[in-house]
């Protein structure tokens, strides 16, 4: 009997020992990747916990959580054996049916009743002072004290008639002196009293029910196993779809250096309900909720076209057409920002992009941003800077004579690949100058983003049609037309220059119409856009003249759109 009992012992304190113990930690925030759309965020939290199985409840988290994505890893002799989102409802504080909490009810109550007592103290105040005013009254509008009547007959009557009135006045001004202030002491508490319950009504019907206090409490529950005592470090994170970064650019350059710079920003926007104080911030080109799935192809099949059926899905494609909605584009600018040394102040500033590295993953670019940053969960814009670099730039002249006169600076950017960019709109500025935006795409450019800077008043192209070596004529039922123009080019600058000159000639579809080209005065020409371009450079001060011309044949019968 005394070993079975025994046994049962061992067996309840083993089973005590080993029984689940819960610790709740506060995590902090450390760390927030941000993606185009999405982010993640990283906390860190330090653990003790006892041998056996613990949960360890990590609170100062948000509730938009994407529960599939949260990973946890731990330093210390454990055993991660399960993690988990929760959400803990704490329990409601009393309400009263009407909504309204207990204890702010109650204080309406007695605010209510004292100010009905008070009420009543102040109507008993202003009576007797009534009484004493009537006392008064009588006692001054009295013959005896008037001097009507006998009184003036006997001046014994008249001596006690003024000891009377003197006493009695006296007596009847003290009064009232004492209950006017009696009546001003409890009209003060009054307003005091309506002033506060008129402060705890209105706190009444904007809080109806007050729930700032039972929001539920977002919570990561992990669960160790350990043999033994253990302390260390849990690092966890989790993706919220709360929050995004929108790029934008500013191109600058300068005409006496000839150098040309891009920054690269990022609008970070987050609304995830937690404030993001103090943190790491890394910017990721990657998208996690876009999709990840490689398409695949399905048979073709194809058969004689049953025109109905068509005619009813080509009126279903316009139905869809008209109902999509073109996504948005957000073109705010914002300030560039830098960080401030102390060190020296004669050192210059540096700026913030010297703390970027840039990080080359499978399907994306992550920029690592060595400086922390704040983001309030308000989904209002801040801007952060995550690049700053010098292009690989060479510098052109253009002119298109047949539309505009003028000759403009084009800066011709390569390698823009290495800068890992997206898609976005770019702010030019020009000597410090703003001059407008333009559009940067990696997806579509060859490489190389054009750039017009403006135009150039010391270079001059004219282009004239030459009357008379352009002609009409009839050869049998085709009329016959030429055309000759001539480009004259003029460097009045002070340097040489490479310019490229922009034209053409028509082009057409109808295999009764044709074209000549007689002579297109060395131009390279494009046969599916008519465009002709010649290329040269051209010295200081010097002229350069360009001839060209066609032919057009039609019917002689038809006009053509010239």
């Amino acid at each position: 009997m005394k070993h079975s009992f025994f046994a049962f012992f061992v067996i309840i304190c083993a089973a005590v020992s080993f029984a689940n113990d819960k610790v709740t930690l506060k995590s902090s925030l450390n760390e927030v990747t941000v993606y185009t759309q999405g982010a993640q965020l990283h906390h860190r939290a330090n653990y003790t916990i006892k041998p056996g199985i613990t949960e360890v409840v990590l609170e100062g988290i948000t509730s938009q959580i994407d529960a599939s994505s949260i990973q946890v890893r731990a330093t210390g002799a454990v055993v991660i054996l399960d993690s988990r989102f929760d959400l803990l409802y704490p329990a409601p504080g009393p309400i009263a049916e009407d909504g309204i909490p207990l204890k702010i009810k109650k204080s309406i109550k007695s605010l209510q009743d004292s100010l009905r007592t008070l009420s009543f103290d102040i109507q008993e105040v202003i009576d007797d002072i009534d009484v004493l005013r009537a006392a008064k009254a009588i006692i001054t509008t009295n013959g005896a004290v008037r001097g009507q009547g006998k009184v003036n007959d006997s001046i014994q009557l008249l001596k006690q008639t003024v000891d009377y009135y003197t006493l009695k006045m006296a007596e009847l001004n003290k009064k009232l002196t004492s209950l006017e202030r009696t009546k001003a002491r409890k009209m003060d508490q009054k307003s005091e009293m309506e002033a506060r319950l008129r402060e705890l009504q209105n706190y009444a019907n904007n809080n109806l029910p007050n729930q700032a206090d039972n929001n539920p409490i977002p919570r990561i529950i992990v669960t160790f196993s350990a043999k033994e005592a253990a302390s260390g470090r849990i690092d966890f994170s989790y993706v919220i779809s709360q929050a995004g970064w929108t790029p934008i650019y500013d191109i600058r350059s300068e005409a006496a250096t000839g150098k040309i710079s891009l920054t690269y920003k990022a609008q970070v926007h987050q609304n995830c309900g937690l404030d993001w104080n103090d943190v790491k911030l890394n910017i990721s080109t990657n998208n996690p909720y876009a999709n990840k799935t490689k398409p695949e192809l399905s048979p073709w099949y194809i058969d004689y076209i049953n025109y109905q059926e068509k005619a009813l899905q080509e009126k279903r494609a316009r139905a869809d057409a008209y109902g999509a909605v073109a996504p948005s584009v957000n073109t705010q600018a914002l300030n560039m920002g830098y960080a401030f040394t102390t060190r020296n102040n004669d050192l210059e500033a540096l700026n913030a992009s010297e703390f970027t590295k840039v990080v080359q993953q499978l399907v994306a670019a992550e920029f690592h941003i060595d400086l922390n940053y704040t983001i309030k969960s308000n989904n209002e814009s801040s801007m952060v800077l995550i690049k700053q670099a010098d292009l690989t730039t060479s510098f052109k002249y253009y002119s298109v004579p047949k539309l505009d006169p003028g000759v403009y600076l084009v800066a011709q950017m390569t390698k823009l690949d290495e800068l890992q960019l997206v898609p976005a709109k770019a702010n030019i500025f020009f000597d410090g100058s703003y001059i407008g935006q333009t559009y940067i795409d990696p997806s579509t450019m060859d490489d190389t983003l054009n750039l017009s800077l403006g135009k150039d008043p010391n270079i001059i192209v004219k282009r004239t049609l030459l009357k008379n070596q352009s002609k009409e004529r009839i050869v049998q039922d085709k009329k016959e037309r030429t055309f000759a123009y001539t480009v004259e080019v003029r460097n009045l600058k002070s340097s040489e220059i490479e310019l490229v000159i922009q034209d053409q000639i028509p082009i057409t579809q109808n295999p009764d119409i044709t074209i000549e080209k007689t002579n297109l005065g060395k131009a390279s020409f494009d046969e599916h856009t008519g465009l002709m371009e010649w290329t040269f450079k051209l010295k200081a001060k010097e002229n350069k003249v360009i001839d060209y011309d066609f032919k057009i044949r039609h019917s002689k019968d038809n006009q053509i759109n010239l």
